[in-house]
């Protein structure tokens, strides 16, 4: 049985989307999509049909992390896109965790439950704003 629902193409998107930036082919994406741990690859007609739309199996995690080398991405990033796409979870609308805008943050927070949807934001502005200001004063100091 096929996995992928038709609403969310956050996965499909996330992939085309950063194949364009690198100006790739499918065929090197396909070889640069391996896990050297597992040996797990993206193949080329997997990776055509996450991006045409077509249904495919839910990725294991070992192919995820390839994808997440081959297209230079954060691997958490790769694997939410994935679960919104294929398991139609979104971690933006789960209570319980607080992700940054960019989704490559994850606070968690001893009473996150107790706060509302707007403190867990603020919240989570506060850590992106000490993101920046540390990225810079480091970029400073690298001068």
């Amino acid at each position: 049985m096929h996995a992928m629902t038709e609403q969310r193409t956050d996965f499909r998107d996330l992939l085309l989307r950063r194949r364009a930036e690198l100006g790739r082919s499918l065929r090197e994406m396909e070889a640069l999509c391996v896990d050297p741990v597992s040996g797990a690859q993206a193949k080329f007609g997997w990776l055509s049909k996450v991006e045409n739309g077509k249904p495919v199996d839910t990725p294991k995690e070992d192919v995820l992390i390839a994808v997440s080398i081959g297209y230079g991405l954060p691997e958490n990033v790769v694997k939410a896109a994935a679960a919104a796409q294929f398991l139609g979870y979104d971690p933006e609308r789960d209570p319980s965790v607080v992700w940054s805008g960019d989704m490559t943050t994850r606070l968690i927070v001893a009473h996150a439950e107790e706060m509302s949807d707007d403190e867990r934001r603020q919240l989570a502005d506060i850590a992106e704003t000490f993101a920046r200001r540390r990225a810079q004063s480091e970029g400073k100091s690298d001068d």
